[in-house]
């Protein structure tokens, strides 16, 4: 009897578990073995969260870099409205600041992905992992639309370039010059005010969404640490 217990100890100092093999108690076995690989599937989705967040992290600087050319390309054209300034040279800046939208959409991509630009209605984004009352798996997402939320056409991951269109479309048209009359100004003050809503409304989506995805890592990491407290209660060795 002595002998046996001292193996029973020695092998429980040796690997730290009171419950390391079926034999041990297969009731315990089972539910620690079950609870590890899902501990396992959570670390995984502690990966596919980070690699979400890093997605819309990305779109997120996109929409706010792009909106603040927006404000700006606002300005230019305001001051185009006063008389004798010069709307040729007023134009060419818009010019510049236009191209510095298309360059925000061409590097708001994440791993070839460009949710600005032309980017598929069924995005997701990985949230959890769930084990139904049957034993079932599951691994739950969130929806974005890439595709109704895109400020610029199709993104080209071999050139690195995006096409015009999107939600701005109406502000990369904007064609400024000294032929260019007061109405015409004044509509493409109304385009511009328009499209920066839109590119607003872009942010807040991807502001919610990115909110949710962090209390998501919070909430994985805690169950995981609680997964492993739970498994430690069922099969670790008292120490003491």
């Amino acid at each position: 009897t002595i002998n046996n217990d001292m193996e029973t100890t020695q092998g429980r100092i040796s690997s730290g578990m009171r419950v390391g093999a079926a034999s041990d108690n297969a009731a315990y076995w089972s539910i620690a073995t079950t609870m590890r690989s899902d501990n396992a599937a959570m670390s995984a989705v502690e990966d596919a969260l980070g690699l979400g967040a890093a997605k819309i992290d990305v779109a997120y600087a996109g929409v706010e870099a792009s909106i603040d050319v927006i404000k700006e390309i606002k300005k230019k054209l305001v001051t185009a409205t006063e008389q004798g300034v010069d709307r040729a040279k007023v134009g060419e800046e818009i010019s510049q600041l236009q191209d510095q939208l298309r360059s925000i959409g061409a590097g708001a991509a994440f791993n070839g992905e460009n949710w600005l630009a032309g980017g598929s209605a069924e995005s997701t984004v990985v949230t959890g992992f769930t084990r139904g009352a049957d034993g079932t798996v599951k691994v739950t997402t969130a929806d974005y639309d890439a595709a109704a939320n895109s400020l610029f056409g199709a993104y080209d991951p071999g050139t690195g370039t995006v096409a015009d269109g999107g939600l701005l479309t109406e502000i990369l048209a904007i064609d400024l010059d000294g032929t260019t009359d007061d109405a015409a100004v004044q509509g493409f003050l109304d385009n511009v005010e328009d499209n920066l809503s839109k590119a607003q409304a872009v942010g807040s989506t991807l502001g919610s969404l990115s909110m949710r995805v962090g209390l998501q890592e919070d909430f994985a990491s805690k169950l995981s640490d609680a997964l492993d407290k739970g498994i430690g209660r069922l099969v670790d060795a008292d120490m003491n």
